[in-house]
């Protein structure tokens, strides 16, 4: 016997900054979202211990905190907020239809798409273990709390030589660590990277370990791996740059990704290149990443989203095009 199809008008894959801020402006426009988290409730900015800089918060807050009060906000206009991953998407024709991890299917006349992106880490034990305890993969995010401190980046690439022009403005020093024996950085990276004196770029490294007292790191250890030589460098932060991994799997060859696997869209909107169909915060940014720029997407995506629903459906009512 096959499963009932459920329709909604507005469904949101992925919560967050930008899932959960287009379900506040979805819901008040009476769009009755249905917003699917994820694998993680709240998206990656749970994963983070304080944030500091989101206006309004003025005092600060944890990741899940805020993530928490934006959850509680959508709800408290409608919107229907469900643990759960969708597996499939079909956005050859409209209504538009999505299979969950549970096997149900779901159309959809508009689809706002905030997957988010996963940093790419090391994926040592101990990188895990202090994250969020001097562990960082964001230096804008979290670049303040080390201030006159000591702090590493690995990473050869414009993520790592930006986060490491970033830190030298707040940090004592910056070690950079790169693999090889050159950057794979933009020439003007570069350069930035050699004038800044606080800088030191430990050619031919890798991180072996990354060292602490079970409450924050210490330092890290690392290898030449031309000589084998191990060095213990004291550092109090230790943030990871080597790129970023956009959710973006089920949707290609459904939507225009660019090279790196972001979802394009139109300049200055969240339109995808389907029709009915946006895209908001890091799924579809791969230059700020931040929270506020997340939720300021979204709400561009709800609101756009209304907007062509609207049109949608009086031209349906009216056959008049545009």
């Amino acid at each position: 016997m096959s499963k009932e199809i459920e329709k909604v008008k507005c469904l949101i894959i992925g919560t967050g900054p930008a899932g959960y801020t287009a379900a506040i402006y979805a819901a008040r426009a009476d769009l009755k979202p249905v917003v699917y988290s994820g694998m993680v409730m709240g998206g990656q900015l749970t994963q983070t211990t304080d944030v500091d800089n989101f206006p309004g918060y003025s005092k600060g807050v944890t990741g899940v905190e805020m993530m928490n009060d934006f959850r509680e906000q959508a709800e408290r206009f409608g919107a229907e907020i469900r643990f759960g991953v969708i597996t499939a998407v079909d956005f050859s024709k409209r209504p538009f239809t999505v299979t969950t991890d549970e096997g149900n299917i779901i159309e959809a006349e508009t689809v706002i798409v905030s997957t988010g992106a996963t940093a790419k880490w090391l994926g040592m034990a101990s990188e895990e273990k202090y994250q969020g305890h001097g562990v960082s993969a964001c230096a804008t995010c979290d670049g303040f709390f080390f201030r006159g401190m000591e702090v590493a980046v690995v990473g050869g690439g414009d993520t790592a030589t930006e986060e490491a022009t970033y830190l030298a403005n707040l940090c004592k020093k910056v070690y950079l660590i790169v693999r090889r024996d050159e950057l794979r950085a933009s020439k003007a990276m570069q350069h930035r990277i050699f004038n800044t004196p606080n800088i030191e770029v430990l050619w031919n490294h890798v991180t072996e370990e990354i060292v602490g007292d079970n409450d924050n790191i210490t330092g890290v250890r690392v290898k030449n791996v031309k000589t084998g030589e191990v060095n213990l460098i004291d550092v109090q932060g230790f943030f990871v740059a080597i790129g970023h991994q956009p959710n973006t799997e089920i949707f290609a060859g459904q939507l225009e990704l660019d090279s790196m696997g972001y979802i394009k869209t139109v300049p200055g909107s969240a339109r995808t290149n389907v029709e009915g169909v946006f895209a908001a915060g890091d799924v579809q940014d791969h230059i700020y990443r931040q929270a506020i720029t997340a939720a300021g997407s979204g709400c561009m995506a709800a609101i756009e989203a209304e907007r062509w629903l609207a049109e949608v459906k009086f031209e349906e009512k009216s056959g008049i095009k545009g």
